[in-house]
C-alpha cells in the first residue's frame, strides 16, 4: 500500500467516524420498530392513515402529525395534509405546533423536580413564594344576580394548583367583571409586555371562583405554578425548563418563543366553520393566529399555555414519563414522583369527565366502563386549545402524540377515531 493510499484510508476512517456522531443540536429520535415487533398490526394501523388523510382531503383539518410508541419503540408515525394549505406546504414530522395547555405537563414536572431538589414541598402554601396570595378571596354568587366577596377558608397550596382545585378559573367566573377590569382574560400570554410574575401578582388580588380544595376549576393554576418555579429556583421559567427538561431530553425544538430561523416550520392555524370545513385564521387573530409566538415582546413565559413543540420532542417527554422519569440514561424525575403525579388526587371532588380523575398535571383514567372509550385504568394525558392531544397508557406501554392546529374545532370527531384506531391495532 502506498503512503498516499494509506493517508486516504485514514482520512476516510476519520470522516466516517465524524459523520456517525450525533449533531450537537439534532433531536435524538426514539428508536423505530415494526408494529408486529411490539404486538401491533401494521395492516390495521393503515386504517388510521386513511382516516387522517381523509380529514385533510375533506378540508376538515389542515393537517397534522401523529406518533405512536410502544415498548419504547416508535411503531407508527404519519404526517398528513399541509402545514399551510394555501401555499401547499406539506406537513412534516418536524413541523412546529402551538401546544397551549400541553405546556402544563412540563411545568408540573418542573415543580416536582424542585420538590426532589428540596426547594419546595407541594403541600406549601403558594404565599410562601408569592406573598400576594396570603389573603385570597372568593366570589360567591347571590340569588338573583351579582356576587359577594368573602375570605378564602384556607390558603391555596401548590398541590391545589397542580390538581386545579385552587378555585382559580380563566377569568370567566362570578367575578368576571373584576378580572376583565384587571386585563386578565383568556389563556394567551405571548403578546404581554410584562413578565408573567407581574400578571400573576394582579391575579392574587382578584376574587377566585371557588374555595380552595372544594371544586375542580380549570384555569390559570399552572401559570401561577410557573411563577412559583421562578421564585423557588431563582431562574425564569424558560431557563428552568430548558436546563432541567428540554436540554437533558434533547427537546431542541420546544420553545416559548420561536427562533427566527424556525419560523417557516410553524404550522398555520385553522378554524372550523359551521359547515365543518376549515378556514385560515393565521392572519385574522393575534391570539389564535401566528401571533406573539413570533412577534411578541418575549417577556411572558406562560407555564399554562405558552410552549411550541414538535411531535418528536413531545414524544420524548412522554416516553420519559412512561419510563418512570428516565430516558436514554438521563433521569429527570424519580419513579415515585411519576407515580404520585399519575394517580387521582381529587378524592370526593367531582370531575368533569366520567370515569376519570385528575393527578398532578394530568387527567387519569379510573374506570374504563364509565369512561366508555378504549383505554386502560391508569392511563393519563391531556390536550391543548389548538386541538392537540396526547396520552400515556402504562398498562399497554403505549405513548400517543397527536398535533394539529384547529381552533375552534367544531364537532370534528378525529380524536375519538384516533384513539379507537390505535387500540384496535393492538394484537398482543
Amino acid at each position: 500500500m502506498t503512503v498516499k493510499k494509506y493517508h486516504l484510508l485514514i482520512i476516510a476512517f476519520i470522516l466516517s467516524a465524524f459523520l456517525a456522531l450525533p449533531l450537537p443540536h439534532a433531536s435524538q429520535a426514539i428508536p423505530k420498530a415494526a408494529p408486529e415487533a411490539v404486538g401491533m398490526s401494521a395492516e390495521r394501523l393503515a386504517r388510521l392513515t386513511n382516516v387522517l388523510d381523509g380529514y385533510a382531503a375533506d378540508e376538515r383539518l389542515g393537517g397534522g402529525v401523529v406518533m405512536v410508541a410502544r415498548n419504547g419503540k416508535l411503531i407508527y408515525e404519519h404526517s398528513f395534509g399541509h402545514s399551510d394549505k394555501e401555499t401547499a406546504k406539506a406537513m412534516k414530522r418536524d413541523s412546529i405546533f402551538r401546544i397551549a395547555s400541553q405546556t402544563k405537563a412540563l411545568t408540573s414536572v418542573g415543580i416536582m423536580i424542585l420538590q426532589e431538589e428540596g426547594k419546595l414541598l407541594i403541600s406549601d402554601p403558594v404565599s410562601k413564594y408569592i406573598p400576594e396570595f396570603a389573603n385570597s378571596t372568593v366570589a360567591v354568587p347571590k340569588e338573583g344576580g351579582g356576587y359577594d366577596v368573602v375570605k378564602a377558608k384556607r390558603q391555596i397550596t401548590i398541590r391545589d394548583l397542580l390538581t386545579h382545585t385552587a378555585g382559580i378559573g380563566y377569568g370567566g367566573g362570578p367575578a368576571a367583571d373584576k378580572w376583565k377590569e384587571a386585563g386578565i382574560t383568556g389563556w394567551y400570554f405571548a403578546d404581554r409586555d410584562e413578565p408573567i410574575a407581574e400578571t400573576v401578582k394582579r391575579m392574587a388580588a382578584l376574587p377566585m371562583d371557588a374555595q380552595p380544595g372544594e371544586r375542580f376549576v380549570y384555569g390559570y393554576a399552572t401559570d401561577i405554578l410557573g411563577v412559583v418555579i421562578e421564585k423557588a429556583s431563582g431562574k425564569t421559567l424558560d431557563v428552568l425548563l430548558r436546563e432541567k427538561i428540554l436540554e437533558p431530553l434533547k427537546m431542541n425544538d420546544t420553545h416559548f418563543y420561536l427562533p427566527e430561523s424556525k419560523k417557516d416550520r410553524l404550522a398555520t392555524v385553522y378554524s372550523a366553520r359551521t359547515d365543518g370545513k376549515i378556514e385560515r385564521t393565521a392572519d385574522k387573530s393575534e391570539m389564535i393566529g401566528q401571533g406573539g409566538y413570533l412577534t411578541g415582546p418575549r417577556k411572558s413565559f406562560s407555564g399554562g399555555a405558552g410552549l411550541l413543540s414538535t411531535a418528536p420532542d413531545y414524544l420524548r417527554f412522554l416516553q420519559m414519563m412512561l419510563n418512570g422519569g428516565e430516558l436514554d440514561g438521563v433521569r429527570i424525575l424519580s419513579r415515585k414522583s411519576v407515580e404520585l403525579m399519575t394517580v387521582d388526587h381529587l378524592r370526593s371532588i367531582p370531575y368533569s369527565s366520567e370515569g376519570q380523575g385528575f393527578g398532578l398535571g394530568f387527567s387519569v383514567t379510573k374506570d374504563i366502563g364509565a369512561r366508555g372509550v378504549p383505554s386502560s385504568v391508569g392511563e393519563y394525558g391531556w390536550g391543548g386549545a389548538y386541538h392537540s392531544n396526547y396520552w400515556v397508557d402504562p398498562k399497554e406501554k403505549l405513548v400517543v402524540v397527536y398535533f394539529t392546529q384547529l381552533i375552534p374545532s367544531g364537532n370534528i370527531d378525529d380524536v375519538g377515531k384516533l384513539r379507537t384506531l390505535i387500540y384496535q391495532a393492538i394484537e398482543q
